[in-house]
Parts: C-alpha cells; structure tokens; sequence
C-alpha cells in the first residue's frame, strides 16, 4: 500500500478517525491492530516474520532486564558475604549468561535478515566462483521472499536489543505495545530508525484532538506529497530514460542524470519521510527527525550527519563504537603504534571501524555489490579527506578564503557533485557500467554533444522540466527559511487568508502538477526496497 495511493488515504482516514472517536486508554491498542491490518494488506506472509522478531526480542529484552534487576537486588543484600574476587567472578558468571541470551536473539534476528535479503546474492558470487574454477554446473537460487520494512524493523528492534543488555533502559513489560513500537505503520515502509526510549515517550500516550497538532501534521504531509509527486515522480521519466540506454545516453547525459537522480531520491525520500512524520504528528506522536538539509552541507561527513540521520547514527552507536572500542582494536592499536608510530598507528583501527561500518552501510542497502562499492566509495572519500585535513589548514592559513559566502557556496557544490557521482552506483546497478559513465562525463562530454532534442525524447517536454526546475527553487527556497526555524511555525503566525493561500496553493499545485495520468504512475518510494 503506497503512500500516495488511494488506499492509503481512504486507510489513513479510516484511522484517524477511529483513533479520536474511541476512548484514549484504547488509542495505542488500536495502532496495534492497524499497523497489523496495514502489514496484512501488503503480503499475509510478511506478518510471519515481524511477529516473529518481536517475540523472541520481547522475551529476550525481558530476561536480559529482569535477570539484571534481580541479580542486583540479590547482589546488593549478599555482597558484603564474598571477598573482591568473589564478587567479581559472580558478576562475570551473570554477564556471561544474560550475554548468550543477547547473542542468541541478535544473531537469531539478523539471520532472518540475511537469509531473506542475502541468500540469491551469496548464491550468485558462489556460481561466479565455480565458473571461474571450470564448474558449470552452479548452485540454484532459492525463492524466497522479503518483507516489507525488514530491514528497517530488524535494526530498530536489535537497536532497542543492545540498549536493554547494555542497561540504557528496563525492557518492556507488555508484549503488545513493544509489538507496536516494531510495527508502527507509518515507519514501517522506509523508517526512520527510531530508538524505543524516544517513540515511546508519544506512542503509548493519550492523545486528545488538538487542532494545532493535526493541522501541522496535516501540512507536513502536503509537503512530502508535493516533493514526491509533483517533483520526484516527474524527473523519475528522464533518470529511467538515461539510465537505460547509456550507449546513447553518456557524457554530459550521464552527468545530467546523476544530477537528475540526486534531485529525485531526495525528492522522494523525504517526501516519504514527511508523510511518515506527518501522519505520526496527527494523532500527537513525535517521530524523529531525519534529513536536515543535506545539501547544504560542506563536507560528505556533514552529509552524512545530515542524511539518514537515524541510519547513520544507528550504525555510529551500535557498529562503530563498539568495534572502536573493542578488545580486539584495543590490541591492534597497541601493536600498530609500535609498528608505525604513533601517528600513523592510532589511524589504523579508526580506519578498519569505518571500513566495516560503510561496508556494512552498502550491503544494507541492497544485496549487490554496486551498493557495497557505493558504501566503500564513502569510506574512501571520508578517509582522504581526513587524511587532507593539515593541508586544508596550511592552505587557510595562506588563503583566507575561509567563511566567505564564495567559499562556502564552493563547498556546498562541491559535496553535491561528491555525493551525485558516488550515487551513480544506485543509478546504473553495476560496477563496471557505473565507472563507464563516470568516465565517459570527462572523455566524452562537449558543447557539440548538447542537443536539446535528446532531453525532449527523454520522456519529458518543456513543461514537465519547468515544473521541476520551480519545484526545485521551492525546495531551495524553504530550505533556506527553515534555517531560522520552523516554515510552518513561521507561517502559522501570519494572517488566516494568507495561509489559506499558502495551504491551499500548495494543494492545488500538487493535484495540479502531480504527475500521474498517462504516461505516468506514482512510482514506488525508493527505500521501500531497503
């Protein structure tokens, strides 16, 4: 079910309106049941597997919690009975017991991940091997299906997983409400990530009709109606046409499509987040922010905290630091100091962290291995770029170009351009081709190339480019007023008629400009695949 499909709206008002006409104490049960009843319509099966990552998270949470609890109670009342070493080894022996349980359910989860997304893809580089090797005969793929969302619920419960077992928070007492904070159907299509002490907070409350609230979210929703339909879904036409014949389409082509195509995810993506926080803010539920203008930032490590954000920091806290900080690195350190010297050693495990971290990035995205090169691609860029900081600072020191709107704008272009040909990976979906057209921008680009005919057989007429080029300064615009605030606080405060105008406008252009009808449909949110 789409979120700009019919059903989908004709579900979201069924929804609301049943969630404010029922008694508050039963408002999060409901959710319950239509987020279930959201999963039911997509695929029967699907319900298998998210019930069944609830449950054993559940259980294990709860063990983990309350094992933790008793252990400190009983430890609190007989620890002056036992010498230090005693002591010590009691609290090993019950670490050691609550850390099995951890294991076997994070391991257990992510297995259901990896066997649902990874299996073909293993299959495949496998019989890549054999073939290599002579063996013609390979291994048959295996008909499995994915779940909508799995990746997205899987991380956020294991999230909620290592936060018990690390004792950031008690686990959950009712089954049926960690059920819905895993379920929760406007995050269940392409997140965000949220971490369970913060979506708690709102979900489980009760909520009373606030015309403010609703309203608000209401807006936000136009608003990722409009991106989506009246600016992603139209360029969609002309990244599909590049894309797909790129013996015609190379050169400057190819470097229009990667900017058509960074214009459009972003489009689409936080049009579809929109509408999540948007449908979460109607019934009072706060839903973590999860793009704050990135392209705007300076840098691909700025990008990337503005990007994804509860991605990203999903990844941070609960890969990086630990790998960072293990036992492991802690030794390879020590070791690569005395090799390499303290400089150049103490790199060494930052470095291997961030390899497993965007490695890992890339194959969450898709199980290919343009998404691992994509993922590895940001590694490689954030390291130099690091590695380059001592002469960004000798040529500041020379060149005090530093803070200038001139520079800065530099800075902003720059990370667009970084960010637009690594993405040219999700574009073409194979690593040879990717690099082909990469390099055909340098090879094969020229004023003699340029054919304005070309972009009109790309599916798109004149029209079409200049609804995108004004939906395009629209999203510019209100990016930059949201830079002092927030646009619908700001626009709440002027008179009714004026944001009537503003609301309604919006509306209009979005029926108006949409683009569906023939030739076109509401295409697919990118990250539902993920």
């Amino acid at each position: 079910m789409l979120f700009t499909s019919y059903e989908f709206i004709g579900f979201l008002i069924i929804v609301f309106a049943i969630y404010y006409l029922i008694p508050k104490k039963a408002q999060w049960p409901f959710l319950l049941v239509a987020s279930y009843t959201f999963y039911l319509l997509a695929d029967p099966r699907y319900l298998i597997f998210i019930a069944i990552t609830s449950l054993t998270t559940f259980y294990a949470a709860k063990l983990i919690s309350d094992k933790k609890e008793a252990f400190d109670v009983w430890f609190k009342e007989h620890k002056k009975e036992y010498e230090k070493e005693e002591r010590k080894a009691l609290k090993a022996k019950e670490h050691s017991l609550e850390k099995k349980i951890f294991l076997a359910c994070l391991l257990f989860n992510l297995g259901i991940l990896a066997v649902t997304k990874y299996t073909n893809f293993t299959i495949a580089n496998v019989n890549s091997l054999l073939s290599a090797f002579g063996r013609a005969d390979g291994i048959s793929f295996v008909n499995l299906i994915i779940p909508m969302g799995i990746s997205f619920y899987t991380f956020q419960s294991m999230g909620y997983l290592i936060d018990v077992y690390n004792g950031k928070h008690k686990a959950q007492d009712n089954l049926f409400k960690f059920a819905l904070f895993v379920s929760f159907f406007p995050q269940l299509v392409q997140g965000p990530i949220s971490r369970y002490h913060e979506l708690s907070e709102t979900l489980f409350a009760e909520h009373k009709f606030d015309w403010k609230t609703v309203s608000f979210g209401l807006e936000r929703i136009l608003w990722g109606f409009f991106k989506k339909l009246v600016i992603a879904d139209r360029i969609l036409v002309a990244v599909k046409a590049i894309i797909g014949e790129p013996d015609t389409y190379n050169g400057f082509y190819a470097f229009a499509g990667a900017m058509f195509y960074a214009l459009e995810l972003y489009a689409d993506f936080t049009g579809g987040i929109d509408i999540t926080i948007g449908v979460a803010e109607t019934m009072g539920i706060k839903v973590t922010e999860n793009f704050i203008r990135p392209y705007f930032s300076k840098n691909i490590k700025e990008y990337w905290n503005r990007w994804h954000i509860t991605m990203g920091t999903w990844f941070t806290d609960y890969i990086f630091y630990p790998i960072s900080a293990s036992q492991f690195m802690m030794k390879l350190s020590k070791k690569s100091r005395a090799r390499l010297g303290n400089n150049l050693g103490k790199r060494v495990p930052v470095y291997l962290s961030s390899f497993i971290v965007w490695f890992t990035t890339g194959i969450w995205h898709g199980a290919s291995w343009n998404f691992i090169v994509w993922g590895l691609g940001n590694f490689v860029v954030i390291m130099i770029s690091q590695e380059l900081e001592p002469f960004y600072r000798w040529f500041h020191s020379k060149v005090h170009v530093a803070g200038t709107f001139g520079w800065r704008l530099f800075q902003v272009i720059r990370t667009v351009l970084i960010m637009s040909s690594l993405r040219m990976f999700d574009c073409y979906r194979d690593v040879p081709l990717t690099f082909k057209m990469f390099g055909s921008i340098f090879t094969k680009s020229g004023l003699s190339q340029l054919n304005l005919e070309s972009f009109m057989e790309m599916g798109l007429t004149n029209y079409d480019y200049a609804v995108v080029f004004v939906g395009m300064v629209v999203l510019v615009v209100v990016s930059l007023i949201q830079r002092s605030g927030s646009v619908r606080g700001k626009i709440a405060t002027l008179a009714a008629p004026v944001r009537f105008i503003i609301w309604y406008g919006l509306f209009m252009a979005t029926i108006i400009f949409g683009a569906y009808g023939i030739g076109y449909s509401a295409s697919q949110f990118i990250y539902n695949q993920f």
